[in-house]
């Protein structure tokens, strides 16, 4: 393979992440000043979306993230380089890459619904203005952890709540956010928080949502945080 087609997917990915940091931070955190967070949210967390499912693709084969690889070919160049594909190339649309994903490597993105409803909003608020009627923190979250947190972590090994831009403490509010929310989501290894009260949080939420909670600290041994 072309040597510059082969760093493509980690680029993606790079890219993907930095989206995520910011998708995470603007979807948790809220103070006077940054109402416009709750947008923003929509906005990167579509754009981590739309560049993880590329990355993965990618790994199968870099060209298969554009949707007319023969346009790339101008019958005069030896072979293809990055700015001619950053000049010329079209990639797939966001709505398209689900199905895009499926053919490629037969693995099905979770929750269409939101995906599609998280599309609506990122396309409203992107090209005309912010719908009334959502939640967008909450639709932001759902996108997040229901489709992205298990495709990083079953394609690349990465903890969706791992990336978020508050180098003062760690996931300890990203995930205090996904309690009250009832979100599930990937727990790393090393999984461990300090800074929130989890029996207390857990106390307001379903039976059913403790219940997952439980099962999973435990699978990674970390018990001692419901006590």
């Amino acid at each position: 393979m072309n040597p510059v087609l082969e760093k493509i997917p980690d680029r993606i990915l790079k890219l993907a992440l930095g989206a995520l940091a910011q998708a995470n931070t603007h979807a948790v955190y809220f103070d006077p000043g940054n109402e416009h967070w709750e947008y923003m949210s929509v906005l990167n967390a579509a754009h981590a979306g739309e560049l993880v499912l590329k990355a993965i693709i990618a790994r199968e084969h870099p060209l298969l993230i554009f949707n007319d690889i023969f346009k790339l070919d101008d019958e005069r160049s030896d072979g293809l380089d990055l700015e001619k594909l950053i000049r010329k190339g079209k990639t797939h649309s966001f709505e398209q890459l689900p199905k895009v994903l499926w053919a490629v490597t037969g693995i099905r993105t979770p929750n269409l619904e939101c995906f599609d409803r998280l599309r609506k909003a990122r396309n409203s608020i992107q090209h005309f203005c912010a719908p009334d009627d959502d939640d967008l923190r909450a639709l932001s979250l759902e996108f997040l952890y229901t489709i992205i947190d298990p495709l990083l972590a079953d394609c690349f090994g990465v903890y969706t709540i791992e990336y978020h831009e508050d180098p003062s403490v760690g996931y300890d509010y990203v995930v205090g956010a996904l309690i009250a929310g009832e979100i599930r989501f990937t727990m790393p290894n090393d999984f461990d928080l300090s800074e929130i009260e989890v029996p207390k949080l857990l106390r307001e939420a379903s039976e059913d949502y403790r219940v997952w909670f439980s099962r999973e600290v435990e699978k990674i041994g970390k018990i001692d945080l419901l006590s």
